[in-house]
């Protein structure tokens, strides 16, 4: 096997942008709650202390993923970052479940929303701090190939969305002088953060189901195997799975006979340096089988991939 590691603690200080963003946020937010009444504005800063809660659970987690392999653990803490992004997914549905309870008491107990322009402009400040931090983290998440970096941008930029869609109701409420519009807003903004909720959870649940690699790699690999199944080194038993950042491939090389251990062996560590090559933080595991031998062939029905 070729290990190439990632430093995850590089990473892990990432994510104090990420918190000091939703301190500011949050302080931003709430008051432009507090000043208002406003149920849409609640609603937002309720996603700005998800994200307060998300960043602190994804540097932990960054900070146990960034610990080398060990005795108990030979292949990585890497997969801490699944349950990062899942007890994120947890979380933002939880607190759209609140939303959603505070707007529909709203709806029967309406009451007037006061100093808007104030609220409204505290509220597009807050925006502006969340847009530029998503970048950040969606930037070194895949420069590093982080689900925690990318799930922490894309639930920012959620929020950017929804607080311009409030930003927007809070303006024809001022307009129009309709009321329901802002409990109607708050009911809209947490039916999407269920929805951005529900796909980090199905997605966190799918790594740690080991899916295996994107098509996109394997097609890379597969390619590199069949050009060396046109020198006479075919390959079967090709399984792959992904661990974050991390991909481990494993699959059987069948060499000729008349072939010694040792040209089998360089011919395994060049194959496995263009596949690391190809994809730098994949970890290759390699069986050596001769082509002579029928039991060699025992798994050749099973599925590549």
């Amino acid at each position: 096997m070729i290990n190439k590691a990632t430093n995850r603690k590089s990473l892990a200080s990432i994510v104090w942008f990420s918190i000091i963003a939703s301190v500011l946020t949050i302080l931003l937010k709430s008051t432009a709650y507090y000043i208002t009444g406003s149920v849409g504005f609640f609603s937002d800063a309720m996603e700005s202390f998800i994200n307060l809660a998300a960043a602190i659970i994804a540097f932990i987690m960054l900070t146990i993923a960034a610990r080398p392999p060990d005795k108990e653990h030979p292949f990585g803490h890497d997969k801490a970052e699944y349950f990062s992004s899942l007890i994120e997914g947890i979380l933002i549905v939880l607190a759209a479940i609140g939303i959603i309870y505070t707007a529909v008491n709203r709806i029967f107990h309406p009451q007037p929303l006061e100093e808007l322009n104030i609220g409204m402009g505290l509220s597009a400040f807050a925006t502006i701090i969340n847009f530029v931090t998503a970048r950040i983290l969606l930037h070194y998440g895949r420069k590093h190939n982080s689900i925690t970096l990318e799930a922490d941008s894309h639930h920012l930029m959620a929020d950017v969305w929804t607080t311009v869609g409030i930003i927007i109701g809070i303006l024809l409420v001022k307009l129009t002088n309709w009321q329901l519009l802002d409990p109607l807003m708050g009911i809209a903004v947490a039916i999407y953060i269920i929805f951005t909720g529900m796909k980090l959870i199905v997605r966190s649940t799918d790594g740690l189901m080991d899916s295996k690699i994107s098509e996109k790699e394997l097609k890379l690999v597969k390619q590199i195997l069949n050009r060396y199944a046109t020198q006479g080194i075919n390959y079967h038993s090709l399984y792959t799975r992904r661990a974050a950042s991390k991909s481990f491939i494993t699959f059987h090389l069948l060499f000729p006979g008349d072939l010694t251990i040792h040209d089998a062996h360089e011919f395994s560590k060049t194959i496995e340096k263009e596949i690391i090559t190809a994809s730098p933080l994949a970890h290759v595991f390699v069986h050596l089988e001769p082509l002579s031998d029928p039991e060699a062939f025992d798994d050749i029905q099973q599925k590549n991939g």
